[in-house]
C-alpha cells in the first residue's frame, strides 16, 4: 500500500466513469498544459499549492461493459458518454476500470435503450466490499469521488462504507444524503476522514443561477410569489431520471437550495424545481428554463423568464476540482468529518445552507487557515 498523503500529487478514485468523470479527468491534463494566466474556467487556480493538474486518478469503477477493463483514459470517451472532448489526446493512465457493485446503480428502464447505445450492463463478477477496499488501499487512493447516477441510494451507501473501511476521504457529488445525514456524518467524524457533500453545484448552472436570482429578489425587496425551474438534456443522467421514483432526493436537493435563500419559504404549490425530460439530440447540453413571478413597489406585479444553455458535465468539473483540493487540505491538516465550508459552497444540499456570498467567504477562510 502506498502512502501519498504528503506527496505533491492528489490521488483519487472515481465511482462512475460517465460524462462528469470524463470532463474532470480531461481537465487535469488540460490545465497542466496552461500557464497560470491562461487557466480560465477555474474558481481557484491553486488551493494549498495544488493546481488542477496535480490530481491523478489511481482507481476507477463502473458497471457498463464498454468501460470495464479499459484504461480509464479510454473509458471516459466510450459510449454512452457524449460530453465535449476538449482534451482528447490523453496518454495511457495504466489504470483499468474495474467492475463495481451494481445494487441500484442503474435504473431498470435503461436496459430498454440498449439499441440507442445508452447502457449495456457488464456481466463481469461484481466487486465485493473487500475488493473495493483492497483496491482503494493498494492504489494509494486519498479521496473517493462518487459520480453514480441519481437515485443510487444503496450503491452510494456501499461506496461510502468502503471509503470508511479503506480510510479515504469521500466527496459525494450526487443527491443521496451522506454528508447531510447525521449518522453518516458522525461515522466519518469518528474515523477522522474528510467528507464533502451532498449533490454538486455546477459552476454556473440552473441551481446556482436560480439561487442568485432568488437572493436578488430578497435583497431588492421584491416579493417572490411563485417560481419554477425546468431542465432538459440528452445525457444518460437525464435518461436515468425518466424513472421518477429515483428523483425524490434530487428534487428535494434542488428545491431546498432555492428555498434556503428566499426571504420567505414558498408553499409547495408555488415552487416547482426538477428535471423535466430527456431529449437525446441535446447530448450533454442542458437547457434550463426559469420563471419567477413577484411583486414590486406598490404591489405591482412583475415576472422574469430566463433560458440557460450549458454543457452539463464540464460545468461541474471545476467545482469538483476545488472539492478535491479542499479534501486534500483537510487530510494534510488531520481534519475529519463534514467539511462545512466546502460543502456549503460546492453542494446543493449541505448539512447547513448559507447564502453563496457567505459560503464563499467561509471557503476562502478554510483555504487560508493553517
Amino acid at each position: 500500500m502506498f502512502n501519498k498523503i504528503n506527496s505533491k500529487k492528489i490521488s483519487i478514485a472515481v465511482v462512475g466513469v460517465g460524462n462528469c468523470a470524463s470532463s474532470l479527468i480531461q481537465g487535469f491534463h488540460y490545465y497542466q498544459e496552461k500557464k497560470p494566466e491562461d487557466a480560465i474556467g477555474l474558481m481557484h487556480r491553486e488551493i494549498g499549492g495544488y493546481g488542477a493538474g496535480d490530481i491523478e486518478v489511481v482507481a476507477a469503477f463502473d458497471i457498463d461493459k464498454r468501460k470495464v477493463g479499459l484504461d480509464v483514459h479510454q473509458a471516459i470517451f466510450s459510449a454512452p458518454n457524449n460530453t465535449t472532448a476538449f482534451f482528447p489526446d490523453l496518454p495511457s493512465s495504466a489504470v483499468s476500470v474495474r467492475m463495481g457493485r451494481i445494487l441500484d446503480g442503474f435504473a431498470p428502464h435503461m436496459a430498454d435503450y440498449e439499441e440507442r447505445n445508452t447502457f449495456v450492463l457488464s456481466r463481469e463478477p461484481e466487486s465485493s466490499e473487500a475488493d473495493v477496499v483492497e483496491v482503494l488501499r493498494e492504489s494509494g487512493t486519498e479521496i473517493l469521488m462518487n459520480y453514480l447516477p441519481v437515485g443510487s441510494e444503496e450503491a452510494t451507501r456501499f461506496y461510502a462504507k468502503c471509503a470508511l473501511a479503506a480510510g479515504v476521504a469521500f466527496v459525494n457529488n450526487i443527491p443521496v444524503f451522506i454528508a447531510s445525514n447525521a449518522e453518516w456524518a458522525q461515522r466519518f467524524a469518528d474515523k477522522n476522514l474528510p467528507l464533502i457533500g451532498d449533490d454538486i453545484k455546477a459552476q454556473l448552472g440552473a441551481t446556482i443561477t436560480h439561487r442568485a436570482l432568488t437572493d436578488l429578489f430578497k435583497k431588492r425587496g421584491v416579493k417572490l410569489d411563485r417560481t419554477y425551474q425546468l431542465n432538459t438534456g440528452g445525457n444518460t443522467d437525464f435518461l436515468n431520471m425518466l424513472n421518477r421514483s429515483r428523483l425524490a432526493s434530487k428534487k428535494q436537493s434542488k428545491t431546498e437550495a432555492v428555498q434556503s435563500v428566499a426571504a420567505e419559504r414558498l408553499d409547495d404549490e408555488n415552487i416547482h424545481i426538477g428535471p423535466s425530460d430527456y431529449v437525446p439530440w441535446q447530448k450533454d447540453n442542458k437547457v434550463c428554463f426559469i420563471r419567477m413571478e413577484g411583486r414590486l413597489f406598490g404591489g405591482v406585479p412583475m415576472n422574469l423568464e430566463l433560458r440557460l444553455s450549458v454543457e452539463d458535465s464540464p460545468n461541474s468539473a471545476g467545482v469538483a476540482i476545488d472539492s478535491i483540493r479542499c479534501a486534500k487540505l483537510a487530510l494534510l491538516r488531520g481534519q475529519g468529518g463534514v467539511l462545512h465550508a466546502p460543502s456549503a459552497y460546492f453542494c446543493k444540499h449541505p448539512p447547513q445552507q448559507f447564502p453563496d456570498d457567505e459560503a464563499l467567504q467561509m471557503v476562502e477562510q478554510f483555504i487560508s487557515s493553517n
